[in-house]
C-alpha cells in the first residue's frame, strides 16, 4: 500500500512538472514574441521638407510685391501684398490677399538696421506679417536709456517699426522631449537624425559645448551620447552622438507624457497662425500658435537671429524639446519669456536650417507604420499641417513610448521579472521537478536493490 501510495505521487509530481514545462514554455514564447522587433528590423525613413503655405507665391511676386503669409482664421493662406496687381494673382491662386504699405524688402532693412545698431540685451525682434510691421519688445532687464535709444532709432525707419515692453526676462531654457543630464544642466532631446550610418539626438546649442557628456540619468549610469557640434549663439542647435552609433527602438516618437509619444511622419516648416504643440522634460505637452518667423532674440549670453517666435509657454529644462504639428516636425525650443503658469513668448529653432547647416535627416515613421500605428486625439497625421486649419490641429499620431533614449538589450527584457522572468522560473522550477523525481526512483530502487541482494547473499 505503501509503495503504491508512493508511485502515485510521483507520477503526479511528474505530469506536473512537465505541464509546467509546457506552460513555461509557451509563457516565455509570448513574451519574447511581444516585444519589440530589433533595432535593425525597426521601420523607419528619413523626410525630406514640406513648404509653407504661399511659399510659391511670395517667391514668384518677390520681396518689393509681398509682405509675407499667414494662415487665417478659416485655415487658408493669406498673402500680404502691396499692388492690386499682385492681390489678384494671389486670389486666382486660391490663396486670400491684403494689401499693405510696406514691402518684405522695407521690413527687412528695418531689421537690418536693428541688428547694425548696438547690442542691448533682452531685446527681441520680429516681422509682423498681420500688421506688417517690425515688432520690438524689451524685457525687464533693459534699461531707460537703452529703451529710449532704440525707440529714436524705431521712429527714424519711417513707421515699419513698433515699441512693445514685455514682462519676465528673455532667457535660454536651460535645464523629448525626454530629459537629458550633463554638467551644463538638464535640457530635453529634441529630434533623432542621422547622417546615414550614425544617429544623433538633435538639441538646443546654449545646452552645452562640444564634448559635453549626456546621461539620462542624474547619477549618471545611463549615459546618452556626447555632443560632437555646436551652434550658439548665432543660431541654437547641437548634435549628440549616441554613445552606441544607434537611437535604438521608437527612434521616430517624441515623448508628451504618460507613457505616451507622438510619431513623427515628416519635417516642415511652419506658417504664422498655425497651431503647434511643443513637449519638453519639466511641463510636458504645451500647445499654441506661431506669431512671427525669422525672429531675433538678444540673450544675456549672445544673440540668435532665424527663430520661430510663438506663445507656446516654456521653463527650464524645456530646451531642446521638439516642436511639431500633426506629426510634423518643426523645431527646438531656444528660450523666451515667462512661464506656464503666466503665458509668455518662446522662441524655436527651425528644424529644417539645422538639418541643412548639419548635412543630416530626420528620423521619420515609415509610411505604413505611420498610417497604422495608434489613434490620435483629432485628425490622423497628415502628410503636412499646412493644409489643416489652426482650431482643428492636434499634435498627431499617438503611440506608446518604447524603450528610452536608447534600444533595451533582449538579454535585460528576458531577466526581467515583469516580462519573460514568471516563464523562465516556471520552466527551471518544472526541470528541477523532474529531476527530482528521477533521482529520487533511482535511489528507491537503488537502496531495494541492496536490500535483496544483501537479503540474498546473507
Amino acid at each position: 500500500m505503501r509503495h503504491a501510495r508512493r508511485r502515485i505521487v510521483r507520477r503526479v509530481t511528474r505530469l506536473t512538472a512537465v505541464g509546467g514545462l509546457l506552460l513555461g514554455t509557451v509563457m516565455v514564447t509570448r513574451a519574447v514574441a511581444d516585444e519589440t522587433p530589433p533595432v535593425s528590423a525597426l521601420p523607419r525613413t528619413t523626410a525630406g521638407t514640406e513648404a509653407a503655405p504661399g511659399a510659391d507665391l511670395l517667391d514668384r511676386l518677390g520681396t518689393s510685391r509681398t509682405a509675407g503669409s499667414w494662415i487665417g482664421d478659416d485655415g487658408r493662406p493669406v498673402v500680404a501684398v502691396t499692388d492690386r496687381e499682385a492681390a489678384t494673382e494671389v486670389r486666382s491662386a486660391g490663396a486670400a490677399a491684403k494689401v499693405v504699405r510696406h514691402s518684405m524688402s522695407d521690413l527687412e532693412s528695418a531689421t537690418a538696421a536693428l541688428r547694425s545698431a548696438p547690442r542691448v540685451a533682452g531685446t527681441a525682434w520680429a516681422v509682423d506679417y498681420r500688421s506688417n510691421e517690425v515688432v520690438v519688445r524689451g524685457d525687464s532687464t533693459v534699461s531707460a536709456t537703452d529703451w529710449s535709444r532704440l525707440t529714436d532709432l524705431a521712429e527714424s525707419l519711417g513707421g515699419s517699426v513698433r515699441m512693445e515692453r514685455t514682462e519676465g526676462t528673455f532667457t535660454t531654457r536651460l535645464n523629448g522631449a525626454r530629459q537629458i543630464l550633463s554638467t551644463a544642466g538638464r535640457c530635453s532631446a529634441g529630434f533623432n537624425v542621422t547622417d546615414g550610418s550614425r544617429d544623433f539626438i538633435l538639441t538646443a546649442g546654449h545646452c552645452g559645448p562640444d564634448g559635453s557628456v549626456w546621461f539620462a540619468d542624474d547619477r549618471g549610469r545611463e549615459q546618452v551620447g556626447r555632443t560632437v557640434e555646436q551652434s550658439f549663439p548665432g543660431d541654437d542647435y547641437s548634435l549628440i552622438r549616441y554613445a552606441d552609433g544607434r537611437a535604438g527602438d521608437g527612434a521616430d516618437v517624441v515623448a508628451v507624457g504618460a507613457g505616451r509619444g507622438v510619431r513623427i511622419t515628416g519635417l516642415g516648416d511652419p506658417a504664422v497662425g498655425q497651431r503647434v504643440f511643443r513637449s519638453g522634460s519639466t511641463t510636458g505637452l504645451r500647445d499654441g500658435r506661431v506669431t512671427a518667423l525669422d525672429a531675433t532674440v538678444n540673450y544675456p549670453e549672445g544673440t540668435v537671429s532665424g527663430l520661430i517666435e510663438t506663445d507656446v509657454c516654456a521653463e527650464p529644462g524645456d530646451s531642446g524639446g521638439p516642436l511639431f504639428a500633426e506629426g510634423i516636425a518643426l523645431g527646438v525650443t531656444s528660450g523666451g519669456s515667462g512661464d506656464c503658469t503666466t503665458g509668455g513668448t518662446t522662441f524655436f529653432q527651425p528644424l529644417t536650417k539645422a538639418l541643412s547647416a548639419l548635412d543630416l535627416k530626420l528620423i521619420v515613421a515609415a509610411p505604413q507604420q505611420a498610417g497604422a500605428q495608434g489613434s490620435s486625439a483629432g485628425p490622423s497625421a497628415a502628410p503636412t499641417q499646412n493644409a489643416v486649419a489652426p482650431g482643428a490641429a492636434s499634435p498627431g499620431s499617438s503611440a506608446p513610448v518604447d524603450g528610452g533614449v536608447q534600444a533595451t538589450a533582449l538579454l535585460s527584457r528576458l531577466s526581467d521579472p515583469r516580462n519573460v522572468g514568471p516563464g523562465l522560473l516556471v520552466v527551471g522550477g518544472s526541470l528541477i521537478a523532474l529531476v527530482a523525481t528521477r533521482w529520487i526512483r533511482a535511489e528507491q530502487d537503488r537502496k531495494a536493490y541492496q536490500r535483496h541482494y544483501s537479503a540474498t547473499w546473507g
